[in-house]
């Protein structure tokens, strides 16, 4: 990646705010963080967002999701290493963030996260969707360069 473009943080702290709103209201919500963590990672991975690969590896790890589950969260479906649970989040993470390619979400796809989530979780879990590509897309314009180390990441946010 070449240079960085702007600074998110310095140039436009009350934009870091709002999202950092959406983020707090993540974390006072019901989702075990190891979920939210991968659901976090595999849209990065989808938007090809480095900077949140990075930082969201890092705090799985921190909390307990393993490299392994890590290494395959691109090939989820073919893995076999992911509950019920975990496949439904992830599809349905897949069909959000890619809504122009799913033509909306589908109702198999509802009904399978439906079957795994109650109301409010589903809003929690789409919440999460939504701030992870919001955050991707801020960091992949502004070109957002890779901290030292993940673990520094993981601080800035």
């Amino acid at each position: 990646m070449s240079h960085s473009r702007i600074d998110l943080f310095k140039q436009h702290p009350s934009t870091v705010q709002a999202m950092m709103a959406l983020e707090n209201q993540l974390k006072a919500g019901t989702l075990p963080i190891q979920l939210k963590e991968l659901v976090k990672m595999r849209v990065s991975q989808i938007n090809a967002c480095a900077f949140c690969i990075d930082m969201h590896a890092a705090v799985a790890r921190n909390h307990g999701v393993t490299d392994r589950s890590l290494h395959l969260l691109a090939a989820w479906r073919e893995a076999g290493l992911f509950d019920a649970r975990e496949r439904a989040a992830l599809a349905w993470a897949e069909a959000l963030t890619r809504l122009s390619a799913t033509e909306g979400v589908p109702d198999d796809l509802y009904a399978a996260v439906q079957a795994q989530f109650s109301e409010a979780e589903i809003v929690e879990l789409t919440l999460a969707v939504v701030a992870i590509n919001g955050w991707n897309r801020f960091q992949i314009a502004l070109r957002a360069p890779l901290p030292e180390s993940a673990a520094a990441a993981a601080g800035q946010r």
